[in-house]
């Protein structure tokens, strides 16, 4: 399993299982048929509503003998309406004793986003809370409590801009260990990934494959360079994306549900792009979001496109 090292030294596994919209009824099987295969990495989520099927995967696995929890490396995230400070332990208690685990390996700010307590999708922009009400700091000091009460090894963020990252940086004691964000060709976002290695903050890729929040197929994948050098090389489009964001050094963490998309996904290790290849896909970068955030922006909300993500993809 190819590891990307953290600011500490500490090896993360870079291709991990990501469970966004895998159902409940499934993602179990799909656990387990992942640690069956060499999965080591698994990213959840307590708003993905799947965490308890996970757990019983996960202590499923360890009975058996399929894997021993030392091994794996298990990502989950708080919820936008977890965020008073006070509100952060029970959050992270929730997805443990979901999990069935004793401490998570990371602990992610899911978004720069505040709900009201209890509220977990707005259906009005008074269901959200604006960063002046209840800043990010006091969320993230909360975190760092975690960390040093050894409840997760690491933490971090996610959809963190690299201006969010600085505001939060500057009054950390703990500096984020990962900001997980959308990446792919179509949105490489360079400046914030060489932002990143210059503060010593890993990168997580989610819809590494282009999938956005509706079941429409990803014209990333359809792309024809990427058809193009998947031929070239026996592989398939999907496999040519995996190994284009491990070459960037980044985490990918690919959904997938059945054993051979799982199988084919984690053979994405092996390939390897050249500089040639490394350069055609460079040309791609549109700055394209699919996942934009929208569904934070309606009437009365204090989030905005602009002060979300604080300007254009880069």
């Amino acid at each position: 399993m190819r590891t990307i090292a953290l600011a500490n030294g500490d090896a993360m596994p870079a291709l991990g299982l990501g469970t966004w919209r895998a159902e409940p009824s499934a993602v179990a099987t799909a656990v387990r048929q992942a640690l069956e295969l060499g999965y080591r990495h698994i990213d959840a989520a307590a708003i993905y509503g799947n965490e308890a099927e996970i757990g019983a995967a996960l202590e499923q696995a360890f009975a058996d003998g399929v894997v021993r929890r030392e091994d794996l490396w298990i990502t989950s995230k708080l919820w936008c309406d977890c965020h008073a400070p006070e509100d952060v332990r029970p959050a992270l208690e929730r997805t443990l004793a979901d999990l069935r685990l004793t401490h998570l390996d990371l602990y992610l700010m899911h978004w720069p986003v505040v709900l009201r307590a209890g509220v977990q999708f707005p259906e009005k922009g008074e269901d959200l809370v604006a960063l002046e009400e209840l800043p990010l700091a006091p969320t993230w000091a909360a975190m760092e409590d975690l960390q040093s009460a050894g409840r997760c090894r690491h933490i971090g963020v996610s959809n963190f801009s690299q201006a969010k990252l600085q505001g939060l940086l500057d009054g950390a004691r703990l500096a984020p260990a990962m900001n997980q964000v959308e990446r792919h060709p179509y949105l490489q976002q360079p400046h914030l990934l060489a932002y990143c290695r210059n503060q010593g903050i890993a990168l997580t890729a989610y819809s590494p494959l282009g999938a956005g929040r509706t079941d429409k197929p990803s014209p990333v994948l359809a792309d024809p360079l990427i058809a193009s050098l998947a031929a070239e090389r026996g592989a398939t489009p999907a496999q040519v994306l995996l190994a284009w964001g491990l070459a960037c050094g980044t985490v990918v963490i690919p959904k997938a549900l059945g054993r051979e998309h799982l199988a084919a996904n984690l053979a994405a290790q092996d390939l390897e792009l050249d500089a040639e290849a490394m350069a055609q896909l460079a040309t791609l970068d549109r700055g394209e979001r699919f996942v934009d955030g929208s569904f934070w922006f309606m009437p009365g909300s204090p989030y905005t496109e602009a002060n979300l993500w604080d300007g254009p993809p880069t």
